[in-house]
């Protein structure tokens, strides 16, 4: 029987460990961002070659803390001792050197100036995707981390849990649902969702919060303009819905929506 005031206790060291890598190493490589004076290639790869190290640093960080988290959960949940023992994170997450998506903040800017865009609107523009990159970038490591965790400790399932009452629509439904641990946690840009081991080896049920996942209808059914009191029409897996993203891996979505996919990329 797992401790809840413990597991209580480990999830908000985590969420306070995790919270303060993410925004510390997003200020570092926004700073450096600001702190050029241009924007020309000679100066991104000057960029890349003072964030690069941080943040590779950052993200095996990222997954250190992340197994030490859900070791001694899943310790809790056993009754038996767990001590992380590390896991192993290569450097392109994405399937994609890590020197070319820290370049794209760049190629951004000189497409927003080729637009006719103002430099300080290429420079903002240039901004918004680094963030993107960045905080992305930290959320993988958390994920491949957790999924090699898990399934060294024996967990069979997990469910994502909310970091806070600001989470976006897409993390609030799926919240409700239970996965696979074999499977790996889908994200989107700027998601900071945490995944958490459900105790035990049975199959809970793919949804694990029949009251959230009614409001979440609710919701959407000012959108799309019916709803069901059941949590069951609108189909909310034809709403939100997991895609294969050429370099995410699954990528939370809304059905409509485009994405880029393996044969998107460069070189593809």
């Amino acid at each position: 029987m797992a401790n809840e005031a413990l597991q209580a206790a480990l999830g908000e060291r985590y969420d306070a460990l995790s919270t303060s890598l993410r925004d510390r190493v997003v200020q570092f490589v926004l700073d450096a961002f600001d702190s050029l004076t241009s924007y020309r290639d000679r100066d991104a790869t000057a960029f890349i070659e003072q964030v690069l190290p941080i943040v590779l640093a950052a993200q095996q960080r990222m997954g250190q803390i992340t197994d030490a988290y859900l070791s001694a959960m899943i310790a809790d949940e056993l009754g038996v001792a767990a001590p992380a023992v590390g896991v192993q994170l290569g450097e392109a997450l994405r399937g994609t050197p890590p020197e070319e998506v820290y370049h794209r903040p760049f190629v951004t800017a000189y497409t927003a100036l080729s637009q006719g865009k103002s430099y300080a609107e290429a420079v903002s523009e240039g901004r918004t995707r680094l963030l993107s990159i960045t905080e992305t970038d930290m959320q993988l490591a958390r994920t491949h981390a957790a999924r090699q965790s898990m399934q060294r400790g024996g967990a069979q399932f997990y469910r994502r849990d909310l970091k806070s009452s600001k989470s976006c629509a897409l993390c609030v439904i799926a919240s409700t649902q239970r996965y696979r641990v074999a499977d790996l946690m889908p994200i989107h840009p700027g998601c900071h969702c945490k995944p958490v081991p459900i105790p035990g080896n049975r199959d809970p049920g793919h949804v694990l919060d029949e009251d959230l996942l009614r409001e979440a209808h609710a919701a959407i059914a000012k959108g799309v303009g019916a709803s069901d009191a059941g949590g069951r029409a609108p189909d909310y897996r034809k709403i939100i819905i997991t895609r294969e993203h050429g370099e995410y891996g699954p990528l939370l979505a809304v059905a409509r929506h485009d994405f880029t996919g393996p044969r998107d990329l460069p070189g593809s």
